[in-house]
């Protein structure tokens, strides 16, 4: 289903594809997420990328409960936006040499998947909310939460070690 394809006829139909597009993207998350973690050398980043990956298995089965609760069996629906995030992060990983700046690499491209995650949580919790979905948007919600928080480490992280570091490995 293309999101403007005729497949989408109504604000429920675009609430359902928004969800089955979340679905695929934190199951491609799942996959990215144990190569990142080998890459990474800095052991907070790796720990990080750890306990995240530990955090999108608990978020894949929130998706699964909010399946349940719209009477569906949980499917994705191909997201080209995060299998291009995925895909520009492993092109950028591969052509850095310096460790120190590979994990500046990594750092970023996390958060871009998280931005990305933000954006689709905050669209659903505010589409299930309107569709009168409280359950699923309390369920949403907590994710959003879990994603904010996640950035925010991302953040502190790179401005506290990761990007100096990689800073002096260039001018080394």
């Amino acid at each position: 289903m293309g999101l403007f394809s005729k497949d989408i006829a109504t604000f429920e139909d675009l609430y359902i594809h928004q969800l089955e597009d979340v679905y695929y993207a934190e199951q491609q998350i799942t996959k990215a997420l144990p190569k990142m973690i080998e890459k990474a050398t800095d052991t907070q980043l790796r720990q990080g990328f750890e306990q995240h990956l530990r955090e999108t298995e608990g978020q894949i089965e929130r998706l699964r409960r909010v399946f349940e609760l719209e009477g569906l069996q949980p499917k994705g629906a191909t997201c080209p936006a995060i299998d291009g995030i995925i895909k520009e992060a492993n092109e950028v990983a591969g052509e850095v040499g310096d460790k120190a700046v590979l994990d500046a690499a990594l750092t970023a491209a996390a958060q871009a998947v998280e931005h990305y995650e933000i954006a689709r949580y905050g669209t659903l919790v505010t589409w299930a909310r309107q569709l009168g979905r409280t359950q699923s948007a309390a369920l949403f919600q907590e994710t959003l939460d879990e994603e904010k928080a996640t950035d925010e480490k991302l953040s502190q992280l790179a401005t506290s070690r990761i990007n100096a570091r990689a800073e002096a490995a260039v001018e080394a």
